[in-house]
């Protein structure tokens, strides 16, 4: 554990086993209270810039919950990715599609739960706000039988848990969050900075409640997680975007390291400032990102659609149909077309032969028999995502 030089965060307090918590301080920071400059201002005027473009994108799609639908399986994976899962989204796509059943404590599950409590915590919102009530209810959902599972999901931790290398004790930890008996205050008095302080503009109060929330560290597994998905539920809610569709796990996997070291940095040395503009660059870059990849997604759909239109004579509209669904379910078999299109088996498989002779489709079993189809192109788009580092030079 570093020496800590600056109280302005919290206080590293020795506990009878003669280890030192940290216990945070209540938000917003104060002495000094956080210093919106120059710098900060040009990234928050430009955060709200790229937000504003995003939410205009989002619009411009004729179906944007498709989109939505396939965004929240790519944060999901990535999310998942940062704690150490190994599947990928074609691997996702597949087992919520049921072209495999995953294998007990697969990777999979874990992302498909992530899928689950996202959607589960955007529909509680309607009635429910941001809370430790809500808060638990994701994390349980999170959980559900996975690894992790045995450790108390939807309560909050009862004993102290520490953050440092594997197999390393609580003496040489990184970080020790605060005691058990200290969480329900702290969750307590995070809540009330999100309903009743609304002096700081809304990207800095959403930064400084994911920092609060991963050092307060409530549950004994899956704080990460749970504090990424608070980032989308507070966006969200606060009605920053029409369709949640602002994730930052992206960013934070790629500059993971920088990630931890400056929250450490809040907690140490009391540097809000400097976690700030990391927030802030990353909704920028992510959201630059999300617009171009609607931009993709909407040039494929309509590049798509012209060849249907020009290739399929009388079966176009089905066409035009399957490849909607496309979008949702990039997996698709004979049978779900016939099924999909109220027509023969016969005419399905003449129809998935000419996605497959377009190039919309292509074939992924081998087999002569049920066969299984995939939109690679489009997943393509989703799956290869780096984020622009557009805000360096501000």
């Amino acid at each position: 554990m570093k020496q800590q030089t600056s109280q302005r965060a919290g206080l590293y307090v020795t506990q009878p086993n003669r280890y030192k918590a940290f216990i945070p301080s209540e938000l917003p920071p104060s002495s000094p209270s956080v210093e919106i400059n120059g710098p900060m201002q040009v990234l928050l005027s430009q955060a709200d810039r790229e937000l504003g473009r995003l939410d205009g994108s989002i619009q411009t799609l004729p179906n944007p919950d498709l989109f939505v639908f396939m965004y929240i399986r790519k944060e999901a994976l990535l999310s998942s990715q940062i704690e150490g899962t190994q599947s990928s989204l074609q691997d996702v796509l597949a087992a919520e599609a049921k072209v495999f059943k995953p294998q007990p404590n697969s990777d999979a599950y874990e992302v498909l739960n992530y899928i689950s409590a996202m959607n589960y915590g955007l529909e509680r919102l309607h009635e429910l706000p941001v809370s430790t009530r809500l808060i638990m209810e994701i994390h349980e959902k999170l959980l559900y039988q996975v690894r992790g599972y045995p450790l108390s999901p939807g309560e909050l931790r009862r004993t102290q848990n520490w953050i440092g290398p594997a197999g390393s004790l609580i003496n040489d930890a990184v970080f020790v969050p605060p005691p058990p008996h200290e969480i329900p205050q702290l969750l307590s008095n995070l809540e009330k900075f999100i309903h009743y302080d609304n002096t700081l503009p809304l990207l800095i109060k959403i930064a400084l409640i994911h920092a609060q929330f991963e050092t307060i560290h409530p549950f004994l597994d899956g704080n990460g997680r749970v504090g990424r998905l608070l980032i989308s539920f507070l966006l969200f809610e606060q009605k920053v975007l029409q369709k949640p569709v602002l994730y930052l796990s992206l960013y934070f996997k790629e500059h993971r390291r920088q990630y931890y070291e400056l929250l450490q940095n809040v907690r140490d040395h009391g540097q809000w400032e400097e976690w700030l503009l990391f927030f802030l660059r990353g909704i920028i870059n992510v959201s630059h990102q999300a617009t171009q990849m609607i931009r993709e997604i909407q040039a494929l759909r309509e590049s798509h659609r012209e060849r249907l239109i020009q290739n399929l004579g009388r079966s176009g509209s089905n066409g035009l149909k399957v490849l909607e669904h496309l979008f949702s379910t990039p997996f698709i078999t004979v049978k779900e077309i016939q099924k999909l299109t109220q027509t023969s088996y016969p005419a399905a498989n003449n129809l998935i032969e000419k996605f497959t002779a377009l190039g919309i489709l292509q074939e992924i079993t081998g087999r002569t028999r049920n066969r299984i189809y995939v939109y690679r192109k489009y997943l393509s788009i989703i799956e290869n995502v780096e984020v622009p580092d557009i805000s360096d030079s501000l």
